[in-house]
């Protein structure tokens, strides 16, 4: 009992490293052929599209009630030490080093990573990548090149619009709900913010980025057969996904304090 258990756990761990070995392979190719010309800027544009701005709606939202709440609990937290002069600072460091980044990130990957990694799975079922590999078409080149370049230009503009509209939504609650002084919510924020808080977020944005659409692209390009694969593969990018992001954030975040 003890020997098929081992055996078992054994075989898990190294489908487990096939798996990873896999991914790391996957993503080494698509980096090698993004630096090969021709670079096919009219699909890299409409990824952008497709990540950044049909994703702006839910952004704004998101990033909206986020500020909102954090303005409205960090208020009264501040105001027990008498300390709610520092209401924005502490929601612009909170948004523009953690919750930016990783909220709009989670954010897109359930829109657009999701989309992604279920529209690479139907094409590889319906045998549309064959066909571009018949036609002497690289599916890297063509598929996953532009999706991973459009994550890295558009996932820190989501974090640039969430940061904005998530202080804007801070200054509504603290200022204009609980008569915070718009004054001092800006100085004190203006003093206490510097440009290493505003650019660790976007380096995050920019990785995270890299992390989605590089297991989204991944878990499409191998999806299982018929609609059940297709949905275990969209479940699995998804999940995936996100928690690389939190775990990625975390180790950021420790290189980074």
């Amino acid at each position: 009992m003890i020997l098929e258990t081992l055996r078992e756990l054994g075989q898990y761990s190294l489908s487990l490293l096939r798996a990873a070995g896999g991914m790391v392979v996957f993503l080494g190719t698509t980096v090698f052929w993004a630096f090969i010309p021709p670079f096919r800027l009219r699909q890299i544009i409409r990824r952008i599209s497709f990540i950044g701005v049909k994703s702006t709606l839910i952004i704004i939202l998101t990033g909206a009630f986020t500020g909102m709440a954090l303005g409205l609990q960090l208020f009264y937290t501040l105001r027990r030490f008498g300390a709610e002069s520092m209401l924005g600072p502490a929601i612009a460091l909170s948004l523009l080093r953690e919750l930016g980044p990783v909220l709009s990130a989670l954010m897109v990957t359930g829109r657009a990573g999701s989309a992604l990694a279920a529209e690479i799975g139907i094409m590889r079922l319906s045998e549309q990548i064959d066909a571009l590999e018949a036609m002497a078409i690289n599916p890297y080149r063509y598929l996953m090149v532009p999706s991973l370049i459009a994550g890295m230009i558009a996932f820190p503009l989501m974090t640039c619009i969430f940061n904005v509209v998530g202080i804007y939504g801070g200054y509504l609650v603290g200022v204009k709900m609980l008569g915070l002084g718009p004054g001092v919510y800006w100085v004190e924020m203006e003093h206490l913010v510097d440009l290493r808080d505003i650019t660790d977020g976007l380096y995050k944005s920019v990785s995270f980025g890299v992390i989605v659409t590089w297991v989204c692209s991944y878990k499409g390009f191998f999806t299982g057969y018929g609609a059940e694969g297709v949905s275990k593969a969209t479940t699995e990018a998804v999940v995936l996904s996100s928690v690389l992001i939190l775990a990625w954030d975390y180790f950021l975040s420790s290189l980074m304090v």
